[in-house]
C-alpha cells in the first residue's frame, strides 16, 4: 500500500502546529495497519485516559452481554436491576426510564450542571448516578451526561454477569482482541486522581470506592488498541476469524437512535455518527477517537494527552487521513 511521503509530511506538520496533544495515531485501511506514528514523547506502549471513549467500550460489553443472554433486552426498567434502590416519593420518571434511555442519552437529569464534586467525593457512583436520574424532565429528549449518569449501566453489568465490568472485558473482549488493562484503581485523593489525568503510563479501568468500573470515562488505552477495536466494528463484530460481539448488534450500535439537535449529531448507543457519512466515532474529551468508515474501508484511532481546547479530530481526519489513501 503507497502512501505518498509529502501526504504524511503534511499530516505531521498539521499536527505539531495545530494537533500538538496527539499522543499516538494507528490507521487501518482494508484490514491491513497503514499508518502508525507517536508523538510528543509516546510509545506503542503508552496508555493514555480515553475519556468518553470508554462509553463506547461499554456499549460493545452490553451486546457481548445480549449475545451469551445474560441480558435478555435493553428494553428493561433500569430499577428493576436495583430492588434495593427506593426512589424518592412522587418520584414518576425515573421508574420509565430503561437501559435504551441511558444508551442512547435520552434521560432526563435532577441537574443543570454536571455536580463532579459531589460525584466524585460520593462513596457509590452508580447510586450517586440514579439519585440523579428522572426529575420533571421528560425521556425521550436527548441530553449528553459526560459522567454521572452512565455508571448506572456498570451497576447493571455487573449484577447480570455476577464479575466487574474489567473481568467480564477482559474474557470477552479485552483478551479475544490481544489488549492489556492490568487493574482497576480506585483513586484515594484529589491527587491521585489529577495524576491519573496526565499520566501515559498506567494501564487502568477507574471504579468507584465499591470497586465498580466507570462507564463514562477511566479506562487506558494504547492508539494499537483502539485500532483493534474500530477494526472490530468495521469487520461486522468479527476478530481474528472470531464473532467478538454479533454483527446485528454492531449494526444497531451504530445506527440513529437520537439526534443532540443542537449540534445536529445522531447518536447510536454510546457512538457518534457522522451526519455527512456512513461513518461512525468513539469520542473522549481532548481528542481521543476511533472513527469507523466502512465507506473508505478505514478505520483511525488517536489518543490525546488532555487539552480542553483540542480541536475537531473528524476534520482533521477528513482534511489528513482519508486523502492519504486518494
Amino acid at each position: 500500500m503507497n502512501i505518498s511521503s509529502e501526504k504524511i509530511k503534511l499530516m505531521e506538520s498539521a499536527i505539531a502546529e495545530n494537533y500538538s496533544n496527539i499522543a499516538g495515531m494507528v490507521i487501518m485501511k482494508d484490514g491491513v495497519k497503514a499508518y502508525e506514528n507517536y508523538f510528543g514523547g509516546c510509545t506503542e506502549n503508552s496508555r493514555i485516559h480515553l475519556f468518553s471513549v470508554t462509553k463506547s467500550i461499554v456499549s460493545i460489553l452490553y451486546g457481548i452481554a445480549l449475545d451469551k443472554g445474560l441480558l435478555d433486552s435493553i428494553d428493561r426498567k433500569v430499577l428493576g436491576f436495583f430492588p434495593e434502590y427506593a426512589p424518592k416519593r412522587g418520584e414518576k420518571t425515573l421508574p420509565q426510564i430503561r437501559i435504551q434511555d441511558i444508551l442512547t442519552m435520552t434521560v432526563p437529569y435532577k441537574y443543570r450542571f454536571n455536580p463532579y464534586i459531589k460525584y466524585f467525593t460520593s462513596m457509590d457512583w452508580v447510586r450517586f448516578s440514579l439519585d440523579k436520574m428522572g426529575g420533571r424532565g421528560s425521556i425521550g429528549e436527548f441530553r449528553y451526561a459526560p459522567i454521572v449518569g452512565p455508571d448506572v449501566l456498570s451497576g447493571i453489568l455487573t449484577r447480570v454477569t455476577g464479575m466487574s465490568v474489567l473481568d467480564f472485558a477482559r474474557v470477552y473482549l479485552f483478551d479475544p482482541l490481544g489488549i492489556t488493562v492490568e487493574k482497576s484503581v480506585i483513586f484515594k485523593s484529589k491527587e491521585e486522581q489529577m495524576a491519573f489525568y496526565k499520566s501515559t503510563d498506567m494501564s487502568v479501568w477507574v471504579a468507584d470506592p465499591q470497586g465498580v468500573n466507570t462507564a463514562g470515562w477511566g479506562l487506558t488505552l494504547s492508539a494499537g488498541d483502539m485500532a483493534k477495536i474500530g477494526q472490530l466494528y468495521l469487520d461486522g463484530g468479527r476478530f481474528d476469524g472470531r464473532q467478538i460481539v454479533s454483527e446485528k448488534w454492531v449494526k444497531e450500535s451504530t445506527s440513529e437512535h437520537s439526534r443532540w439537535k443542537k449540534y445536529d449529531l445522531p447518536y447510536g448507543y454510546l457512538w457518534w455518527l457522522d451526519k455527512d457519512s456512513s461513518g461512525f466515532a468513539a469520542m473522549g474529551d481532548g481528542g481521543n477517537i476511533i472513527y469507523v468508515s466502512p465507506e473508505k474501508h478505514m478505520t483511525v484511532a488517536i489518543s490525546s494527552l488532555f487539552d480542553p481546547r483540542a480541536k475537531d479530530r473528524i476534520e482533521f481526519i477528513k482534511k489528513y487521513a482519508e486523502p492519504l489513501f486518494d
